[in-house]
């Protein structure tokens, strides 16, 4: 069936068709999280060591297979450095784990002594709804703290396989490049080209951008957690960093566990109130000062789409579906801006404010042209 059969069905024909190709798409996408989770964070990672690779084989002239490796030791070194630090800050706090308890359980019961003083129910009745809550969550029929928690072998898996795949497509990039030109016709051969170029370099943008933010995140919140005299400061603020890269629900969690970290480590609850006023201001300059500035306009998705990203990520994938909703959403709007057929596609995912320019500016464009012909 052509594209013109297609378009002459029912529309009730159509719209059974595009659900069930989206169905299964999700299905599928499901069932193979563990090869596709690894390659798009691989494909990624290639993007953004494209450049590093080039300038080792045709500047430094090293052939492809050692340049491709010396960038992918590079990135995994950066990120070991980055885990030896979040690690060492965690193995501190591990030390302190039974003043952390008893710090926390202080807490608790005074916050459970003012509920029976405000709202008049007895810290007795309190327990009971905790325990009640407590072994829903954990009974053996919902799976969902051993759905989230991977094991340490599982992650390092993970993160091998990842930097092989990393390795080969920067090792055959030129075979994937002729592979993608010829799965099209001869005559979108060039447009394939130059999507696929516009492509690597906005998401390499989009990467790197939002690491600067990262790192401009977590260094903030770590000298303003330490200027306030919060404990593990540096690992908050790298928490902080990490988690910001999921829009609006990472800076969220970021908060809870910072908060509860400083309760359980300092028995000043003001410091635990600063905690949280720093969080809220820090999400308040990142999403209209930092995200603009740093990221870029050239590729921005709207909230609506951004959350929905994010969840449909999470009942995908979990946590590594929250971490590449973003930038998946982000390459396919780069391909639907430059597809005409899927222009509107583009135009849902993108920023209203910035299409709202757009017309107006041919709306001015068209009518000075009308004044001209009229005159």
């Amino acid at each position: 069936m052509d594209l013109k059969t297609f378009t002459n069905l029912p529309f009730y024909i159509k719209l059974a068709a595009v659900l069930f190709s989206l169905f299964a798409i999700g299905y599928l996408v499901i069932i193979a999280k563990e090869i596709l989770s690894p390659l798009i964070f691989s494909c990624l990672f290639s993007i953004l060591l494209l450049p590093l690779a080039r300038f080792f084989e045709f500047k430094i002239r090293l052939p492809r297979s050692a340049a491709s490796m010396l960038a992918v030791l590079l990135l995994l070194s950066v990120i070991g450095g980055l885990i030896y630090v979040i690690g060492s800050q965690i193995a501190d706090l591990a030390k302190d784990w039974p003043e952390f308890q008893a710090q926390i359980s202080r807490s608790l019961w005074e916050f459970r002594g003012w509920v029976q003083d405000n709202l008049h129910v007895t810290r007795g009745k309190q327990l009971r709804v905790v325990n009640t809550a407590a072994n829903k969550v954990l009974s053996p029929d919902t799976a969902a703290v051993g759905a989230t928690v991977l094991s340490l072998s599982s992650i390092l898996l993970f993160l091998v396989f990842t930097f092989i795949y990393s390795f080969f497509f920067l090792l055959y990039r030129s075979l994937i490049m002729k592979f993608l030109e010829s799965v099209f016709l001869k005559e979108n051969k060039t447009m394939v080209h130059e999507i696929i170029e516009q492509v690597q370099f906005m998401i390499r943008k989009y990467i790197i951008g939002l690491m600067i933010e990262m790192g401009i995140v977590a260094v903030g919140v770590s000298i303003v957690f330490s200027v306030l005299g919060v404990r593990y400061a540096i690992l908050l603020g790298l928490i902080a960093g990490l988690f910001n890269v999921i829009p609006y629900i990472g800076i969220f969690t970021a908060l809870i566990i910072s908060a509860v970290v400083t309760l359980g480590t300092s028995p000043d609850s003001t410091k635990v109130i600063w905690v949280m006023v720093t969080l809220a201001v820090t999400h308040l300059v990142d999403s209209n000062v930092l995200l603009p500035l740093v990221v870029g306009s050239k590729v921005r998705i709207n909230a609506l789409i951004t959350v929905l990203g994010v969840v449909i990520g999470e009942m995908f994938w979990g946590i590594p579906g929250m971490f590449l909703s973003i930038p998946v959403i982000a390459a396919l709007k780069i391909i639907f801006d430059r597809v005409e057929s899927l222009q509107p596609w583009g135009i849902i995912l993108g920023d209203e404010e910035k299409k709202q320019n757009k017309l107006a500016t041919k709306l001015m464009v068209r009518n000075k042209k009308v004044n001209v012909e009229s005159n």
